[in-house]
């Protein structure tokens, strides 16, 4: 078969820029794609580190845009065959309902789900034709529990999860894998500088600014306790390499055991839990 090619969305931080280096770094030819060229600096620097430069090519790819979106089909195109995609561009969207902006959930979606999609339809084709390939989609565990606060992203989430079932249904006759791989919390930007919080919400008047706060202030205290990111990436890059799978991959400390108590513990109780843990 040769050389396997993985595409890798959001790359320039966080999980994405160490999947792109751990794909590399067991043999694939990695492109990896991010909205800004210029961040990519980091990753070729790190690449060259490791002597691994000659795996990793950098494009653009804008997951919102369309013309950029037929750019990638270009590439597609050329390469020929695809082995792998890791969708991973995303962001979290943060605040109160009352207080977010109907137009700030569909930029959640546009690029956590629409986004996501788009690439995903400019890659089946050639999965198709091939008949084989893996996609592997990175949610959350916020795409399995709800979480106050965080209701864009939860929201974005959930939604994956639910159109990941569908995709894999679809797929998998045709030999092509599909797979969730659900993080819990790690010591990547998605909550510092990957966290879009509504203006709303952080004015001293809001009648949620100290609820805000308290959230703020929890996922502060939290970080020290956060896994390493490069868990996630060994996983994916694991997944990558499978001929088969299973549709969903629990990571981190605490993940499956918070999903197995959501799901078996009486609402009410679960939700006395979680709120209490905030207060």
């Amino acid at each position: 078969m040769g050389i396997q090619i993985a595409i890798v969305t959001g790359s320039s931080s966080g999980f994405g820029f160490l999947t792109s280096l751990e794909l590399a770094r067991r043999g694939f030819q990695v492109i990896a794609t991010m909205r800004n060229l210029q961040k990519g600096e980091i990753l070729t620097k790190k690449a060259k580190e490791l002597g691994i430069e000659r795996n990793i090519e950098i494009h653009e790819l804008d997951v919102t845009s369309e013309a950029s979106i037929q750019s990638l089909k270009r590439l597609l195109e050329s390469l020929g065959r695809l082995d792998v995609l890791v969708n991973n561009a995303g962001y979290a969207g943060a605040g109160f309902v009352e207080e977010i902006p109907v137009a700030e959930y569909r930029q959640q979606f546009e690029t956590n789900l629409f986004g996501l999609i788009a690439v995903t339809q400019a890659v089946l084709p050639l999965m198709r034709e091939q008949g084989n390939g893996n996609i592997i989609n990175i949610s959350s565990i916020s795409g399995r529990i709800g979480f106050p606060g965080m209701s864009p992203y939860v929201a974005s989430k959930y939604a994956l999860e639910g159109w990941s079932e569908c995709l894999r249904l679809e797929m998998k006759p045709l030999g092509i894998n599909v797979a969730l791989v659900e993080p819990g919390s790690y010591q990547t930007n998605i909550w510092s500088t990957g966290k879009q919080v509504t203006e709303r919400s952080l004015q001293v008047d809001s009648p949620y600014f100290e609820w805000m706060g308290k959230l703020e202030d929890h996922l502060l205290k939290s970080e020290p306790q956060y896994g390493n990111p490069q868990e996630v990436a060994n996983k994916v890059a694991d997944l990558s390499q499978l001929n088969d799978m299973t549709l969903r991959h629990p990571v981190g400390k605490g993940v499956k055991l918070s999903i197995r108590l959501k799901n078996s513990l009486p609402w009410r109780s679960w939700e006395k839990a979680v709120l209490k843990r905030l207060n």
